[in-house]
């Protein structure tokens, strides 16, 4: 690496790899710091909603993505003990978005595709076993050092990026509060290969399962299919694997005549946290080390993308058309609400609608819903929420 580059992005996740790619093809040079030796192959988030889809279309990304994912037009709201209760088809939205689908594919394969596509730009650069340690600021440059197999090394540039995660060391170095709360419990995700679609005929590929205590949200990925249900916290990582412990929660979802061949599990907590600034000075936050909520939706890594085009397009017309850092205000005053009104409140609202425990109150949901899909200008409008359009578009009117 140079001892100055243009822009150090922390963090080479699909957010950090976005940023990067739009940059580099704006011909700013741009370094990513990763901490591990690879891209990490984790399944992780899996779902691009369709203005997502868009915005990466704009960057030749999509048809790659989608010949490696599963196209999804509908998703189903369903109750446990009553069955399906109502789905929607993004066909409704096809006037709003080029893509009305979700777009099942592990976010894995969005960072391996932006991998290769900056290989094309000389200036710019994956600089993995580059760990991010701490960073200092003046009026005119950012100071970031960072540790290598090497050992210490430093290098200058003109804004820093803090892409690195719900556990930023990027927000953490610069002290910023990541306020918010933690769930009192945990998430089990199973990934299976059978078809579930075929064990329970007319299960949706994209499905949300509501019951007090055994909720589930269902999705369906090219290769697999996902299963995420909460547990207490206080279960072990043991228990909670426990293949006997696993199967049972399975077979209450989606009774199956056989045992399930459970390939994947993982188990983590979840937060709902929103940064107090995404910008100090020169050095910006975006996707999970500004905000964190939990699963149900796919909203997090999407609005974290929809953060980092937004901010990288700021950054092109500073560096292309001599805009001032005002623009840089702008994006905090954007996204950052969006993260609060929009992606947290929502993801709050889904879970809660799926653990509801009063039968009245889930009676009257299930009504709703039914009303919503029996109504256009309804479902419509639950769609342009749900895919997040109505995010988007109230953030970008927002000056």
């Amino acid at each position: 690496m140079t001892n100055k580059t243009q822009i150090i992005i922390a963090g080479a996740g699909p957010v950090g790899c976005v940023v990067g790619l739009i940059l580099a093809r704006a011909g700013i040079s741009v370094t990513i710091l990763e901490t591990e030796n690879d891209l990490i192959p984790e399944l992780r988030a899996s779902t691009f909603h369709p203005p997502t889809l868009d915005m990466l279309d704009d960057l030749g990304v999509t048809p790659k993505l989608i010949d490696q994912g599963l196209i999804t037009p509908k998703i189903q709201y369903r109750d446990l003990e009553d069955g399906l209760v109502a789905e929607f088809d993004h066909a409704l939205i096809d006037d709003r978005t080029k893509h009305p689908y979700r777009l099942q594919c592990e976010q894995f394969k969005l960072t391996r595709i932006i991998a290769e596509m900056l290989k094309e730009f000389p200036h710019a650069e994956i600089s993995f076993g580059s760990k991010f340690v701490d960073a200092s600021q003046t009026d005119n440059a950012v100071k970031v050092f960072y540790e290598t197999p090497a050992g210490s090394e430093q290098v200058t540039c003109d804004y820093l990026i803090g892409a690195d995660g719900s556990r930023s060391e990027v927000r953490k170095s610069q002290k910023i509060e990541f306020q918010g709360f933690t769930y009192p419990e945990q998430f089990v995700t199973v990934s299976v290969p059978e078809d579930v679609d075929k064990i329970v005929p007319g299960m949706g590929h994209v499905c949300y399962i509501a019951h007090p205590t055994q909720w589930c949200a269902l999705i369906h990925a090219p290769d697999y299919w996902r299963f995420l249900f909460p547990i207490p916290m206080e279960t072990t990582k043991e228990e909670a694997f426990d293949d006997d412990f696993l199967e049972g929660r399975l077979q209450h979802l989606a009774p199956h005549q056989e045992r399930y061949a459970i390939q994947l599990r993982t188990l983590y907590g979840v937060n709902q946290r929103v940064a107090e600034t995404y910008r100090l000075g020169r050095i910006l936050l975006a996707g999970d080390s500004a905000h964190v909520n939990n699963p149900l939706g796919g909203m997090g890594m999407n609005g974290g993308i929809h953060d980092g085009v937004n901010l990288a397009d700021k950054l092109v017309r500073m560096y292309g058309s001599g805009e001032t850092e005002e623009l840089l205000n702008l994006y905090d005053r954007q996204r950052r609400p969006i993260a609060i009104e929009y992606v947290q409140a929502q993801t709050m609202r889904n879970k809660k609608n799926l653990e509801e425990t009063d039968p009245n109150v889930r009676r009257q949901r299930q009504d709703e819903l039914r009303d919503v899909a029996k109504n256009v200008e309804k479902s419509r409008e639950l769609l342009l929420q749900t895919s997040m359009i109505n995010g988007l578009e109230r953030s970008e009117a927002i000056t």
